[in-house]
């Protein structure tokens, strides 16, 4: 029965969880959001699910995969020449929220611990939900993309400080001052080690570990999954939250050329836990104990989508940056992280913080979390208002420049993909760069995108993110030299779908009357015709320029 039980309350869980997130969905609310709300619905406004001890652990999984994928996200290189303002930018707010929000807790009448729990847990921002919405938008590889992900690195480095005190605060019962240091030392000690592999394995180990397993996808997953796990086996045995070896793991990956490839195999696993996860959470909130901090949650809210975005904006145009680029960094930050939630889950599991708190603070993510992603999707038009209303002018900020960075389209455009890098697709993408036709190279072997003069993407085309990462929606053609019956009718099906023209390569005649129904622009044989021969072809067809 027991089993039975457990069954019928993940049921209860992941119905409500896909319930929530498809009407979450309609409104442009993201997916934690929800879960959390499905949470409240199934626990205290219904009662049908309590937090058992195998759903606790099943969300505890998703709390290190959902760190791993965290880390997965922070590649070094792609902040590379924004380093110096997201390391000021990051620390400044980290001092200046963890201040005032130590403060402000005190005149609401909070004791110490309390207060400074809810400040730590007010200083991280969302790497998830803020790196999901500017790949919504294309907006990652735009300048102020790169600086929000650049202080999510920093803000992660104190979120593992903040992780490690309470690894060590939980190794002891005591009271006494030295029983407590030394308790923060092992961890500390515990936390550096794990560091100190994980630093030596993404420089010496994982890369040819990596380039030479990489060749088999399913082989890649399974091996980044070990990885992570390895580490998580080293936090558990350094009595070290494992949160932080699934987040280091995911760092030392992150700097490999197969990161994205491996996040977005390991997105469609995370989804499961997380969703267990912040559903659980909510179930364990009360309404009782947020209806009796109203006040505090209306201040605190307040206080991270106005004050964030405010210390942001002073630091980020003392540098130099204009007034239009510290605005659109300021305001993807205005929420609290999916770290905060973590944090306050093991405040209360190690009796730091009560319920009370716990609910403050998923009110509190709730508002930040759910208006901040309006901000960031709308922080053009936001952006027109605010400075119309001439609040920005208290920055003195240099005004934005035309046609630089932040209004320059940092994608892809009438470009053409190439999906496959054989020796018909490596010929074909230099036949294309010769004619001087932009050219977008996919292939899942990072050593057959090596040396190609033009952008590549890593991963599997039959995943759309990797098409969208490739910008299909903005290409001209998309080219498949893949001899993958099956891909190439998925590829086809896709280009239908979102009106793009799309060349295959048909080398088995039974495909073609398949393959024409699905409206594929032209048949490329390469048994009938030489590669340069298909590319005037193609011109002639009117399917690439002339």
């Amino acid at each position: 029965m027991a089993e039975l039980d457990i069954l019928q309350d993940l049921g209860l869980i992941l119905l409500a969880a896909t319930a929530c997130v498809l009407v979450a969905r309609l409104a442009r609310v993201p997916a934690i959001v929800a879960y959390i709300l499905a949470g409240l619905l199934l626990g205290p406004i219904l009662g049908a699910v309590e937090v058992t001890d195998t759903v606790h652990l099943i969300s505890e999984v998703g709390i290190a995969l959902l760190l791993f994928l965290v880390g997965l996200e922070l590649s070094l290189e792609k902040i590379r020449d924004v380093g110096k303002v997201a390391v000021v930018a990051g620390l400044g707010q980290v001092v200046f929220t963890a201040g005032g929000g130590i403060a402000l807790c005190l005149l609401l009448g909070f004791d110490v611990l309390q207060s400074v729990f809810i400040a730590t847990a007010l200083t991280f921002s969302s790497t998830v939900v803020v790196v999901k919405l500017l790949d919504q938008k294309g907006d990652l590889e735009s300048v102020y993309g790169r600086i929000a992900v650049g202080i999510f690195l920093v803000q992660d480095i104190v979120v593992v400080a903040a992780l490690t005190v309470l690894s060590g605060l939980g190794r002891t019962d005591g009271t006494e001052l030295g029983e407590i240091a030394m308790s923060l030392a092992l961890a500390f000690g515990g936390m550096g080690l794990i560091l100190l592999v994980a630093a030596i394995a993404a420089r010496w180990v994982l890369p040819p570990t990596f380039r030479w397993i990489s060749r088999s996808p399913e082989s890649l997953f399974i091996w980044a999954l070990t990885w992570c796990f390895l580490l998580v086996l080293g936090a558990e045995l350094m009595e070290v939250s494992i949160e932080i070896g699934a987040f280091l793991a995911g760092i030392a990956l992150a700097q490999l050329p197969y990161h994205g490839d491996l996040r977005r195999r390991v997105h469609p696993l995370m989804n499961f836990f997380i969703a267990v996860f912040f559903v659980s959470l909510g179930i364990q909130m009360e309404f009782g104990d947020a209806a009796g901090m109203w006040l505090p949650a209306v201040v605190l809210s307040l206080f991270v989508l106005i004050g964030n975005p405010f210390i942001f904006m002073l630091i980020i145009t003392r540098m130099k940056y204009d007034e239009k680029t510290a605005f659109f960094t300021s305001v993807t930050v205005a929420q609290i992280s999916e770290f905060s939630f973590i944090l306050a889950a093991l405040g209360l599991a190690t009796g730091v913080i009560g319920e009370e708190v716990l609910s403050l603070i998923g009110v509190v993510g709730l508002v930040t979390i759910g208006i901040s992603a309006y901000m960031i999707l709308y922080n053009g038009p936001l952006y027109r208002v605010v400075r119309g209303l001439g609040v920005l002018k208290i920055f003195q900020a240099a005004p934005p420049e035309e046609g630089g960075p932040d209004e320059a389209d940092n994608g892809a455009r009438d470009h053409v993909i190439v999906v496959g890098m054989n020796d018909m697709g490596r010929r074909i993408v230099e036949l294309l760069h010769e004619a001087g036709v932009a050219t977008v190279a996919v292939d899942t072997d990072p050593e057959k995108l090596d040396g190609l003069p033009c952008t590549t993407v890593l991963g599997n085309s039959e995943y759309s993110s990797v098409l969208d990462e490739a910008r299909l929606d903005r290409a001209q053609l998309l080219v498949s030299a893949l001899q993958i019956e099956d891909t190439n009718r998925t590829l086809a099906f896709t280009c239908q779908q979102r009106g793009i023209p799309c060349a295959l390569h048909a080398f088995d005649h039974s495909m073609t009357d398949i393959l024409d129904e699905l409206d594929v622009a032209f048949l490329l044989d390469s048994r009938e015709a030489g590669l340069e021969r298909m590319v005037d072809s193609l011109r002639k067809g009117e399917v690439l320029p002339g």
